[in-house]
């Protein structure tokens, strides 16, 4: 049971890392600005799945933000179009800090879950030493 816990954690951990991963590259991009005639940085999200029994949680693929972004009106900008258009990504900062939150104490939990498995492995050997 205890190296079903640190395996099941152990999942959890490489899911939020990957989230933390996401939010981390969706978070310094958001101002990166393109041409308004090409395609806007486009802000990734992991999926996670639910194993079979008790085998944890996986990352079943990551879904993409809209490549339209926005457009803003900046004709001194190197990068503006024609009309003087930039595109930006459609990533919203509180949200991402939001998720970056979120995944960090998910991160921190597991971690935990981890911890403790591990303690209890180490009491139950010395118990057995006695």
């Amino acid at each position: 049971m205890t190296f079903d816990a640190i395996g099941i954690a152990g999942t959890g951990l490489t899911l939020h890392r990957k989230w933390l991963d996401a939010v981390s590259d969706n978070l310094a991009n958001m101002n990166t600005a393109t041409s308004g005639d090409d395609e806007a940085f486009q802000a990734r999200y992991v999926l996670a799945q639910a194993g079979e029994g008790t085998t944890g949680v996986y990352v079943a693929g990551a879904a993409y933000g809209d490549a339209e972004g926005r457009l803003v009106y900046e004709p001194d900008h190197p990068l503006a179009n024609a009309e003087g258009y930039v595109r930006y990504p459609e990533i919203d900062m509180a949200s991402q800090m939001g998720q970056l939150i979120l995944a960090q104490r998910g991160y921190q939990a597991n971690a935990a879950v981890v911890d403790r498995a591990k303690e209890t492995y180490t009491a139950a050997i010395q118990i057995g030493r006695a």
